[in-house]
């Protein structure tokens, strides 16, 4: 009895503890967030003032973005997020406070000039700047920096979009695929709440989508099938957005040019392909998004087939050649477009698809299903979450072991017959197939090769065992 008693108030003492630090980190984040969002909305309400298409001081505004981030520091580079789970995993969670106002300048800057990138990267790397500031300033240990980073991480998905469940979830469930790691839960869920609650409190506002989708009562087995197949096309969405950016920026990485020049030139070829097609594909293209979650708009906004097409080229060059920014903004709108182009296939639930699309490609892309599914349930309403659940998590198996966020650790393998080095990052770990699984495969690709039809003709009954052979 005496061991329960203890037991308990050790746990007591360790909830008070994280309740007052990650309410506090939660309150201080919000704030961030506040000044940050406000920011980027001004920036966006000024591109109107210009005398000139705003798009046509991308190259200039993606040169500045590289020099501000060289000089002051490097760690602002890409989108954020990555950054956040390499210090999580290899620093003990330390990140240096400059980067919080590096990353907030850079990022204004890349979004206002019209480079394709989002919004959250930046919350969540401001968040656990701010966080891991904290810990060092009051000389925590690696374990608890890490904890309190982690929560920096929540706080600032979860006040950038208005989601205080699926950012704390996201926080957690991002750095390890395959484990959720219960010790953070709790911090995660309060500071998330905190950082959600206090942004609301200095005046941002988030959307919350109504696209009037009522489960019916009885099972009909054919929206479940398209569902499925939704799920599979979001799978290999996210499986060609993960590669085109991937590689995107390897290509340009390689290019023996001055990135200056590198940043002038795409910039120069996305203000052309902007100018000649449409400027939708720039910035953060939230009325996009809007526009295919909307079940009133009978076109669905003008989404075109192709447009998650070209966000993933704009997103993939903005970031290849040095913009600040996230990408889970850019993510969303590919999501979203998909999912519309799969709903106008299919005939009906356009904004069903879209809703699926936006939460189905985030999974698939960061390897995130649970907090994918919460945010479905968040912004959408509790009448999508068994096919949100659906959609999820096939395109999150379907994907692969691939990752926009390269840093993210294997815990798990997605399917029996793969072996994977569990515990290395997703860089870094060789993925292999057994040979029997192989030979099947290649048995079926042979099965399947087209093979054109031999007519015989029987002219006499003594030639049908050669005609057989033959």
């Amino acid at each position: 009895m005496k061991k329960h008693i203890t037991e308990q108030t050790v746990i007591f003492f360790s909830v008070f503890k994280w309740l007052i630090l990650s309410s506090v980190t939660g309150v201080m984040i919000g704030y961030l967030m506040s000044i940050f969002l406000k920011t980027l909305l001004i920036a966006e309400h000024t591109q109107g003032t210009l005398p000139f298409p705003y798009y046509f001081t991308l190259p200039v505004g993606l040169m500045l973005t590289i020099w501000i981030i060289r000089t002051f520091d490097k760690n602002a580079t890409g989108h954020g997020t990555e950054k956040v789970i390499e210090a999580v995993h290899k620093e003990d969670g330390y990140i240096n406070a400059k980067v919080i106002p590096v990353k907030l300048v850079a990022t204004v800057l890349t979004i206002f000039s019209g480079g394709s990138v989002g919004k959250e990267g930046p919350g969540a790397q401001i968040g656990g700047g701010a966080a891991s500031f904290v810990a060092t300033l009051l000389k925590f240990s690696k374990k608890d920096r890490k904890k309190i980073v982690i929560c920096g991480i929540s706080a600032g998905f979860a006040s950038v979009f208005g989601t205080p469940i699926a950012g704390a979830i996201f926080g957690i469930e991002v750095l390890i695929v395959g484990v959720i790691m219960y010790d953070v839960l709790l911090p995660s869920f309060i500071a998330g709440f905190a950082a959600f609650t206090t942004a609301q409190f200095f005046g941002v506002k988030y959307p919350y989508y109504d696209i009037n989708f009522y489960r019916s009562i009885n099972l009909d087995l054919t929206l479940i099938g398209q569902v499925v197949i939704a799920g599979i096309f979001f799978g290999i969405v996210s499986d060609t957005f993960i590669t085109t950016v991937n590689k995107t920026e390897a290509f340009i990485e390689k290019i023996p040019y001055n990135r200056y020049l590198k940043a002038l030139v795409a910039g120069l070829a996305m203000v052309l392909i902007s100018f000649l097609i449409s400027d939708r594909y720039l910035g953060l293209g939230l009325n996009i998004i809007n526009n295919a979650l909307d079940p009133h708009l009978m076109v669905s906004g003008g989404i075109h087939w192709y447009d998650f097409i070209l966000k993933t080229f704009f997103t993939a060059v903005t970031l290849g050649v040095g913009g600040s920014g996230g990408i889970i903004t850019p993510i969303f709108y590919v999501g979203a477009t998909s999912g519309v182009a799969f709903g106008h296939v299919m005939g009906d639930n356009v904004a069903l698809f879209a809703a699926l699309g936006f939460v189905s490609v985030l999974a698939g892309t960061t390897n995130t299903p649970i907090a994918s599914i919460i945010m479905a349930v968040e912004l959408f309403g509790t009448n999508m979450a068994n096919y949100a659940a659906l959609s999820v998590v096939i395109a999150f198996l379907i994907t692969g072991h691939r990752s926009v966020f390269q840093s993210q650790k294997l815990a798990f393998k997605k399917a029996d017959n793969i072996n994977i080095e569990e515990g290395e990052d997703i860089e870094h770990t060789s993925i292999s197939i057994n040979m029997k699984d192989i030979d099947k495969i290649k048995h079926i690709r042979s099965r399947l090769r087209y093979k054109p039809f031999e007519w015989k003709v029987k002219s006499d009954p003594k030639d049908e065992d050669k005609n057989e052979e033959s």
